[in-house]
């Protein structure tokens, strides 16, 4: 047999011996997906970190619908941003404090924290050669190149020491956006023949600002895109412990591996489009509607185009509504709500109004649609998420799609630090190790002769 044929021969065994009936799960009581009949998650783990809630248990045991609520160490979300907001300042470093921390840091902690994150910011040689010798059109796969190649210019790269732990996350806050403009960069230049430019990043500004001078030079941003970038951050940082990304840390961690290969793990879960670029399948689905729809204040037409998506009649042919429905959240979700409403501004900044307004008939419609469709009541009750406009804002900044899941990881990389720091300073430590039962019916080893 030559290689095609026994990669075939392979590849039509796996398709048959994958198979479990899907009835096995309901009768063997197996939560798939680590999801409980009511779409509640399965209890793993308990922690101190972050909290999403979207429902409400009664005593009866149903589900109640409730308006979203995100917290940080026991912050409303919500609040983190007003307060930062009212005061005109920036609030990532003060986030990635507070989740590291447990706590709000003093102004004076808060200055020392980002001096010493802007100051860590910078590559050195060795590590900037590498990244500029990398190949490949995803960014996500080269940060976690990088990230694990990280562990060799690390002195101490395998001590769980809450010191050295809290030393490393910082480090990683501090990488992620250089690693990520310079992959880009690197991208540019070899997938589109464009100019090359490695900018070192300032020493006394924010992440937000020093990313967008990374990707785009000096002059070319505005202090709202600072600023709604730094909101963006904020509203990423941290999802609590049941994530797909940030529970791939926890049971890394679990291990006591180093800390590079579990946030390696982090960003290999989070580069999935089922999670971290839900946002480029929104950009995606909308231009579609944009070439489809012809009046964008047409209620008909949107819900049309809507119901056409539902049927797998229209844009990628999957049956979702990309940005509309969520894991927990269903009257609400706070991050949308806040990054949707300087979203607004920011369209206005950039002319693009009409757009931003056809988006909010669309996140209208696509709820109703949706509910009018599954037919349901309160099961079926669903919200537009973060995703929604997080697309147009990374656009509305003339920032690359290859950088919109990156960036996600640029934020998360605070909680993933958090929730490893919090797994490894467990009293009881114990390794993550589910259960699986195996469903193969038994077979005699036959001797090679006799097959």
């Amino acid at each position: 047999m030559n290689n095609e044929q026994i990669t075939k021969t392979l590849s039509d065994s796996v398709a048959f011996t994958s198979n479990i009936d899907k009835e096995l799960f309901t009768k063997m009581g197996v939560k798939r997906g680590l999801r409980n009949e009511d779409h509640s998650g399965v209890l793993a783990g308990l922690t101190r970190v972050g909290d999403v809630v979207g429902y409400e248990k009664q005593e009866d045991g149903t589900l109640k619908p409730v308006p979203g609520k995100l917290y940080y160490r026991g912050i409303d979300v919500a609040e983190l941003v007003k307060g930062v907001q009212a005061e005109n300042r920036l609030g990532f470093e003060e986030t990635a404090f507070l989740l590291l921390s447990g706590r709000l840091p003093t102004r004076k902690e808060l200055d020392a924290v980002n001096k010493l994150i802007a100051q860590t910011m910078p590559l050195n040689h060795l590590a900037t050669m590498n990244i500029l010798s990398l190949k490949g059109k995803n960014i996500m796969n080269i940060l976690a190149r990088s990230v694990l190649e990280l562990y060799t210019y690390d002195d101490n790269p395998d001590d769980i020491s809450p010191e050295n732990l809290v030393r490393q996350s910082i480090n990683l806050i501090a990488k992620f956006p250089t690693i990520i403009a310079y992959a880009y960069q690197v991208l540019r230049h070899d997938q589109l023949g464009r100019s090359m430019h490695i900018r070192h990043p300032y020493e006394d500004r924010s992440v937000a600002e020093n990313f967008l001078f990374m990707m785009k030079g000096r002059d070319d941003y505005t202090e709202l895109d600072i600023k709604i970038l730094d909101l963006a951050l904020i509203l990423h940082a941290e999802h609590g412990g049941g994530n797909n990304s940030t529970f791939s840390v926890r049971v890394t961690s679990s291990t006591e591996t180093d800390t590079y290969s579990a946030i390696a793990a982090g960003i290999g879960s989070l580069k999935g489009p089922l999670h971290g670029g839900a946002n480029i399948k929104v950009q995606g689905m909308l231009e579609d509607m944009k070439k489809n729809v012809t009046d964008w204040t047409s209620k008909e037409q949107i819900d049309a185009y809507l119901n056409r998506i539902l049927k797998k009649e229209a844009y990628d042919r999957t049956g979702l509504i990309y940005g509309i429905g969520h894991a927990v959240y269903t009257v609400s979700d706070p991050r949308a709500e806040l990054l949707k409403e300087m979203a607004r501004e920011l369209a206005r900044e950039k002319g693009r109004e009409e757009e931003f307004n056809f988006m909010e008939l669309i996140e209208e419609r696509a709820v109703e649609v949706f509910l009018g469709f599954k037919k349901q009541t309160a099961k079926a009750r669903t919200c537009v998420n973060v995703d929604f406009y997080s697309g147009f804002v990374y656009d509305a900044l003339g920032l690359p799609r290859e950088v919109f899941t990156p960036l996600f990881a640029m934020a998360r990389i605070v909680g993933w630090s958090a929730h490893r720091i919090e797994e490894l300073n467990f009293t009881s430590k114990r390794i993550i190790r589910p259960a699986y039962k195996n469903v193969r019916e038994k077979q005699p080893f036959v001797p090679i002769n006799e097959r």
